[in-house]
Parts: structure tokens; C-alpha cells; sequence
């Protein structure tokens, strides 16, 4: 097991470096010019931009440009020193840096720990509870096939894979929050409370209120999928002949489905989860718009809008390093249920 983490970190590893190159290209090598819209864009003066691209570094060589934004993504640095006369390198751990925003010169550090648990809420609790109804719905339908349960699973996986993400959110808004007055169609709460003086909302209970629309607009899309899935899944490992040998020696029903039938049937939903996460994290960008949730969605509209490149790119490697992380973790998840795979 050992062996086998160690070789998915050090594939991460290069699959970061792989992107953050992919990153650097599109963002600093492609035909714009960050330092104009550092100056104001159209508007900017040649005194100014000069300046702006001295100060990022735009008139060094690309390999020392790419060097430097790898450089503040690394949490430790290793310049040269000398002790006793001895050329030595002396590693020093630092904070990885972002870089600052073009249009309002705030790190990018703030901006992304300000907007991550935002979309992390959205993204996690609408996990979460995709998959409590892609579970619960789809071993039941595979349980009774056939059954008005079943049937109705089916039209609720219909309407899941053609529904827009902006279209569902509306029309929860409208009815559950205009017509019917249950829940806010608007907004963020924190979940440690807002400051006193604020005049916002916050708290465990108001978090948990505000994100409830959000959640379910989230969950429909993909518990839809899910459920289709793990239909399938159970329904052909139910004919497997391990679950009627485990049926033939007397095995309880209950111990077959648990520890048989699921076990094996969700591999394929574990590594569909991992993949799901990533397309997760770009699809939050439509739920917070819809409901004006500060995530990092939000914060990467603004920024194109904006022009503000730097902020679009921060955006994008701390959604590279969060879809990297998952998709570690499923794999191992995905090795400890089926330990063969660790062994492969």
C-alpha cells in the first residue's frame, strides 16, 4: 500500500507541473498583455505600462518568468549561502504566493481563503447528498425493478441529465423561496458567524439555511447520473455467481448486499466520484451566480469581467490542486476497497 501511495503522489506531482505549465502558457504567453490591464487597459499610458511590465517581470526570458511563477507556487525555496567558507544550500519554507490581483492589488492568497470555503460548502454538501439519493434511489430501484419507484427514478434521471444548473436553481427560487417563503434565494452565511457590526447573517443554523437551495440545485445534476449508475451496477453484481454462492451457504440477505454485492458495485462509483469533484468545482460556477454566493465562480466572472488575469489564473491553480488532492485520495479509497488494485 506504501508502495503504491508513493507512486500516485509522484504522478500528482508531475501532473501539476504539467498544468501549471499549460497554465503559464495560456496565461502569460498568449497574445495579451497583463501589464496593460495592470495601467487600466485601453486607457493605460506607455509610461505606465513600461513600468507594469518591468515590475512583473514580463521583460525576462519565458524560462525565468515560468522559473519565478513556479518558484511562489513551491512552499520551499533554496537560495545559496555560505557557511565557513562551504558552498552550501540552506532550504527555506515559505507560504506559496498566488501573486497580487491586477485590478485591485490584493493578494490572491486572501482572495482565493476568502472564496474557497464557499464553493468547498457547495461542493462537499452537494456531494454528499447526491450521493444520499443516488444510493438510496438507485439500490432500491435495482432491489425492484420494474416497481412505480423505479419508473419514477427513471423520469427524475430523465429531467436530471437535460435540466440546466441555472434553470433548476431558478425554479427552486421561485417556488421555495418567492412563492412559498421557506428558504433565501440569495446570499452567503458564514458557518463561524458574521461580525456584529456587519448586519449579515451567520452561524452553524443560518449557513446551514442558506445553502440548502444551493445544495439541492447541486445534488439534482449529478444524483441523477448516480442513480442510473448504481442501478446498473447493483443489478449486475446480483447476478454474479459470488452472490449465489454466498446465497446458497445461508448468508443473511442483508450480509450479502453489504458485504457482496455493494462492495463491488461501487467501485465504479468511486472513480466516477473522483472525476465528478473536478466537473463539480466548474459547475459551481452557475449555482453561485444564481444564488450570489461569494465562490471562487463568482470570484472568476468578476475577474474576466475585469480583465484580471492574475486573479482568473490563481482561481485555476487552486482548482488544479483541489481536483489533484481528490482524485489522490479516490485512489486510494479506490485501493482499499479492492486491493488488487494496489497491487497492480
Amino acid at each position: 500500500m506504501f508502495r503504491y501511495l508513493v507512486r500516485r503522489t509522484l504522478w500528482a506531482i508531475v501532473l501539476f507541473l504539467v498544468i501549471m505549465f499549460v497554465t503559464f502558457v495560456i496565461f502569460f504567453m498568449a497574445p495579451n498583455n497583463p501589464a496593460r490591464a495592470v495601467c487600466g487597459g485601453d486607457q493605460a499610458r506607455s509610461g505606465c505600462i513600461m513600468l507594469a511590465t518591468e515590475k512583473l517581470g514580463l521583460d525576462k526570458p519565458i524560462y525565468i518568468q515560468y522559473g519565478r511563477f513556479i518558484g511562489r507556487l513551491l512552499p520551499v525555496s533554496t537560495p545559496l549561502s555560505f557557511s565557513g567558507g562551504v558552498h552550501l544550500l540552506t532550504p527555506h519554507y515559505k507560504t506559496p504566493s498566488l501573486g497580487t490581483a491586477f485590478a485591485t492589488s490584493e493578494e490572491l492568497n486572501q482572495t482565493i481563503l476568502k472564496a474557497a470555503p464557499v464553493t468547498a460548502s457547495l461542493v462537499i454538501g452537494g456531494a454528499v447528498l447526491w450521493m444520499l439519493l443516488g444510493l438510496a434511489v438507485g439500490i432500491y430501484s435495482a432491489l425492484k425493478p420494474r416497481s412505480l419507484l423505479d419508473r419514477g427514478a427513471m423520469v427524475f434521471v430523465l429531467i436530471g441529465v437535460s435540466a440546466h444548473p441555472v434553470w433548476i436553481g431558478l425554479i427552486l427560487s421561485y417556488f421555495f423561496g418567492v412563492k412559498w417563503h421557506l428558504t433565501p434565494i440569495a446570499n452567503y452565511a458564514n458557518f463561524f458567524g458574521a461580525p456584529s457590526d456587519s448586519g449579515l447573517p451567520g452561524g452553524p443554523w443560518q449557513w446551514f439555511y442558506h445553502m440548502i437551495l444551493p445544495w439541492c440545485t447541486f445534488a439534482l445534476l449529478f444524483a441523477a447520473l448516480y442513480v442510473r449508475m448504481i442501478r446498473a451496477n447493483v443489478m449486475e453484481t446480483l447476478n454474479e455467481d459470488f452472490v449465489r454462492t454466498a446465497r446458497a451457504k445461508g448468508a443473511p440477505e442483508r450480509r450479502v448486499l453489504l458485504n457482496h454485492v455493494l462492495r463491488n458495485a461501487l467501485l465504479p462509483v468511486v472513480t466516477m466520484l473522483g472525476m465528478d469533484i473536478g466537473v463539480a468545482l466548474g459547475g459551481a460556477i452557475f449555482t453561485e451566480y444564481v444564488f450570489q454566493l461569494p465562490g471562487l465562480g463568482r470570484t472568476a466572472i468578476l475577474a474576466i469581467n475585469n480583465q484580471d488575469l492574475a486573479t482568473v489564473q490563481a482561481v485555476v491553480v487552486f482548482a488544479t490542486v483541489a481536483i489533484l488532492f481528490f482524485n489522490l485520495v479516490v485512489d486510494l479509497l479506490y485501493a482499499w476497497i479492492d486491493p488488487r488494485i494496489r497491487l497492480s
